[in-house]
């Protein structure tokens, strides 16, 4: 039942953690590349469904045929089922978990909580809102499950909702964010320009930078003041407005939090509980405003949140206030039991430890039934579609689940913060996409024998880049991200490439070959993953791709075989080379050449059944003497294939110690058309040594 009181003003000390489901159109099994003309298509809806019983425990056990589906008024066929259980999912390496732990499962994105983290910096004290940041530095750091992806924002009357640190594995990026609360130093003058917001620089660098001869504790204290004195400053200017814009500003916090409530529709994902720390009051309308207008603009953000499958659990830290710069206020409770009762949430009083309720929240929903049904039907017209789920449960059993979902919508019609929500959740869940054809070489080079220098080339098909498009301009936007094991981001690169296809040959270089994107990472020894997302910027139509890489150690001087490297035609690509301020970057030496000549590899050679190609093999550490090297060609199947030869091995010198590089043919003749891969052996007779590496290509006839 609604209150029909009114908000008297936003939740100052507000911190929501909420956490979007799954789009609403995600493509049936093998995607095709998506139309946009208002024309159907088959798409898979995922139900995520959540029942705990009567005293709070998640159930288990439940079946498909446990559950019923309905799209309106419509019984949908469940045409998959999957049961997420959390618990049965460890970290390897964690506390508790078994030696031979098995590595994360790939949950795809409907699978994964996501969690927002939003302070409201206009309406809060500034000691609640410094303490309620232990709290979630705590809760990113320790509560979160390893697949869980988590996002950090600020609201203000200076700027609105912003986004600090988009949604992540990396708990220490989101920690870094928390901590800087939004002080606008650190975000404004940091080294870093991420167009995702993944990677933000680290506070102490903003914040300190001309600060020298201060102990850690010191430069921490130095910090909290510094943001301190920005929260207040900014609470100050939100008591002169609400003496002065009370109503204004109401209104604009409500629709400024429905437009972000609108673009987290746009992230794939699992829907746990949410959490909203505050503390706020109502007042009668009646008395104050003398109508309810102020009253249906909150109704109506909070229903963009239950349509973006939002749900906010209210958490209140009226007791976290504290010191002479806050005023005495009555309890929130009300305001925030009515947001959380509104979205389907619940209110947690007193709460002075928040660990117990955010702890309590994600126990709710560490078991998720994912139901999905299929739709052929649906327009691309961004239509709601109001969902119900009937389940056989325990007595006293609940169940939760998305309350609908929206058909798609063009591209064209996302907002800034939409499209960069899709771009980032493509690499935060690395799940492979193919509607632009893309393919990503990476090979660790030595650079120093502390660290690596790893070119990373990307090639986007023109054909697939130009399909549909009717016009001459063509704008591509290339995102590229490296993680570590634990999921940390370490680097990254970003690039809008803007094409006149009338000009230049670009349009004959499109339709013969596409773009080719040269970018590098300077990389510790270590297993990475490198994360590649191309989008046509007009169309919307994206390629993902995730390749593995390993920098050695070559500080210690160990036999290392990168990848063969096929020496193709350039004149076939548009070349496009990594860029840093408007300079192009000249102090690393272009690794791929042979004999001082460069040339250009090929991320995915595609080879002419009937002609030999030529290829580069990069090694440290070899030895002296006679290589022995061997080629063997593995087809779709996994099957060694007979055809395929590796002939005319030469060894070049390079002048530099400990580097070999050898010209190699590879004859392709006999191989039908199809896919395979190309496994090379370099052994070094004289101690026994052999060093393997491989990679995949293409023959056509």
């Amino acid at each position: 039942m609604r209150s029909s009181s009114l908000l008297r003003s936003p939740l100052p000390g507000l911190l929501l953690i909420l956490a979007p489901m799954a789009l609403a159109a995600l493509p049936a099994k093998e995607p095709k590349p998506p139309t946009f003309e208002g024309s159907s298509q088959v798409v898979a809806v995922e139900v995520p469904v959540n029942v705990v019983s009567r005293d709070g425990e998640p159930v288990r056990g439940l079946t498909a045929a446990d559950f019923e589906v309905y799209d309106g008024s419509d019984k949908q066929a469940i045409t998959s089922f999957e049961v997420i259980d959390l618990k049965t999912i460890q970290e390897p390496g964690a506390p508790g978990a078994p030696e031979a732990a098995p590595a994360l499962p790939e949950l795809r994105p409907a699978a994964r909580r996501h969690f927002l983290l939003l302070f409201d910096l206009s309406f809060s004290t500034p000691t609640s809102i410094l303490k309620a940041r232990l709290a979630a530095r705590d809760f990113v750091l320790h509560s979160l499950h390893p697949t869980d992806l988590a996002a950090v924002a600020t609201y203000s009357l200076e700027t609105g909702p912003k986004l600090i640190v988009t949604f992540t594995p990396d708990r220490v990026q989101l920690a870094r964010a928390v901590d800087t609360l939004g002080y606008h130093q650190s975000l404004e003058s940091g080294v870093h320009n991420d167009a995702l917001r993944f990677l933000i620089e680290e506070p102490d660098a903003a914040l300190l930078s001309s600060v020298s001869g201060t102990s850690r504790t010191d430069r921490q204290d130095l910090k909290d003041a510094a943001i301190y004195e920005y929260l207040k400053s900014i609470a100050l200017a939100a008591e002169k407005d609400e003496r002065s814009f009370q109503m204004s500003r109401i209104s604009n916090y409500s629709r400024s939090l429905s437009q972000m409530a609108r673009a987290l529709n746009a992230v794939q994902g699992r829907k746990p509980d949410n959490v909203a720390f505050g503390q706020t009051w109502f007042v009668d309308s009646d008395q104050r405003f003398g109508n309810t207008g102020l009253q249906g603009e909150v109704g109506r953000m909070l229903e963009q949140f239950r349509r973006a499958d939002c749900v906010i659990q209210a958490v209140d830290i009226g007791g976290l206030r504290a010191g002479a710069d806050e005023q005495a206020r009555p309890s929130g409770e009300g305001a925030l039991f009515y947001m959380a009762h509104d979205t389907g949430g619940e209110l947690f009083k007193d709460a002075n430890n928040l660990r117990e309720p955010l702890d309590r929240m994600l126990e709710k929903t560490s078991v998720t039934y994912l139901l999905t049904f299929e739709r052929s039907d649906l327009k691309t017209d961004g239509a709601y579609h109001r969902l119900k789920v009937k389940a056989k449960l325990p007595p006293g059993a609940r169940l939760t689940h998305r309350a609908g979902y929206y058909a798609p919508r063009p591209f064209q019609q996302l907002d800034p913060l939409e499209r960069n929500l899709l771009a980032s959740d493509g690499i935060a869940s690395a799940a492979p996409r193919r509607d632009l054809d893309i393919n990503v070489l990476t090979a660790p080079f030595r650079a120093t024998p502390e660290r690596g220098y790893v070119p990373v080339i990307i090639e986007a098909s023109g054909k697939s880049l130009l399909a549909g498009e009717k016009g001459k301009k063509l704008d591509v936007e290339i995102y590229a991200y490296v993680s570590d094991q634990q999921g940390r981001m370490r680097d990254f690169f970003n690039r809008r490439v803007a094409l006149d296809l009338d000009k230049g040959g670009a349009r004959k270089g499109m339709e013969e070959g596409g773009i080719k994107y040269y970018g590098h990472f300077d990389l510790e020894p270590g297993a990475y993953h490198v994360r590649v997302l191309v989008r046509n910027a007009g169309s919307g139509r994206t390629g993902v791709q995730t390749v593995p890489v390993t920098v050695p150690s070559y500080a210690e001087a160990q036999p290392v075989l990168l990848p063969p490297f096929f020496m193709e035609d350039h004149q076939k690509w548009l070349l496009v080379r990594e860029q840093t301020g408007g300079e192009l970057k000249g102090s690393v030496v272009y690794p791929f050449t042979v004999s001082g000549e460069p040339y250009v590899p090929a991320a995915r050679p595609v080879l002419d059944g009937g002609k030999p190609a030529r290829l580069c093999l990069v090694a440290y550490n070899l030895g002296k003497g006679e290589l022995a090297v061997q080629g063997e060609v593995v087809a779709a199947d996994g099957k060694a294939s007979p055809q395929g030869k590796l002939s005319r091995v030469e060894r070049t010198a390079t002048g530099i110690q400990g580097l070999d590089k050898l010209v190699a043919t590879f004859d392709p003749a006999g191989l039908s058309a199809g896919d395979y891969v190309l496994k090379v052996a370099v052994t070094d007779p004289a101690t026994g040594h052999k060093q393997t590496n491989s990679l995949a290509f293409h023959v056509v006839r």
